[in-house]
């Protein structure tokens, strides 16, 4: 029996909604932002076994959320489209905007309070410009070599303490991290203002500020 080809569309519609329904592919768009990887690191860095992070990126690829190629013996991922940003970042604001819950596990990321606006990417363009801004990426340090916003201390939550002493006390500190999901940069703000600094986070991470075509700068290490 055929399908009208309304229902036809909304199958293939529905195919990229289920794609998105599972937090490890979630977590696996997150991570292919960053950059294109190959499917052991995707694992590492997800935590999933080799196996089950490649049954997840078959999903995805099946939805054309993802691509692959060869590289020798490896397979290595990386984003179909960069308006697959632009969805998960609609994902996360339907979220904040409807379900209690995604409010308080926000909250609780700023210790129950009020969590300061985040800049937009355009301020922190036009502030890096003036020198007016210290800019912090908490992401890994193997993320932060391989692109960051040009200027931007690489600092991870574990590593705050060694680097309190470094930072001016009277320059706004905006931090960043990998993303829409990405809770490093919340987590950081809260721990900077605890001791006193004016810290905010960016709308956005390092991906959506490559795709605004803003210059990225990759450590020389």
């Amino acid at each position: 029996m055929s399908i009208s080809p309304k229902t036809a569309l909304l199958e293939e519609y529905a195919l990229v909604a289920r794609a998105l329904s599972a937090p490890a592919r979630l977590s696996l768009l997150e991570q292919l932002a960053q950059g294109e990887r190959g499917v052991e690191a995707l694992a590492d860095k997800t935590g999933l076994t080799v196996a089950n992070c490649s049954q997840h990126l078959q999903q995805l690829r099946r939805a054309a959320l993802v691509t692959s190629r060869r590289d020798g013996k490896a397979v290595i991922y990386r984003l179909s489209d960069a308006r697959t940003l632009e969805l998960m970042d609609l994902l996360r604001i339907l979220a904040e905007r409807n379900l209690a819950q995604v409010e308080r596990i926000l909250r609780g990321l700023s210790d129950g309070e009020e969590p300061p606006e985040p800049v937009s990417r355009e301020e922190l363009a036009a502030r890096l410009a003036d020198g007016a801004v210290t800019v912090l990426d908490v992401r890994p340090a193997d993320e932060y070599a391989t692109g960051h916003i040009p200027g931007a201390l690489n600092m991870t939550l574990s590593e705050l303490e060694r680097i309190l002493p470094t930072l001016d006390p009277t320059t706004e500190i905006v931090a960043y991290c990998r993303g829409p999901y990405c809770i490093y940069a919340h987590q950081a703000v809260t721990a900077l203002r605890k001791h006193g600094l004016t810290a905010r986070r960016l709308d956005g991470g390092l991906p959506e500020w490559r795709e605004d075509g803003r210059e990225i700068a990759v450590h020389p290490g």
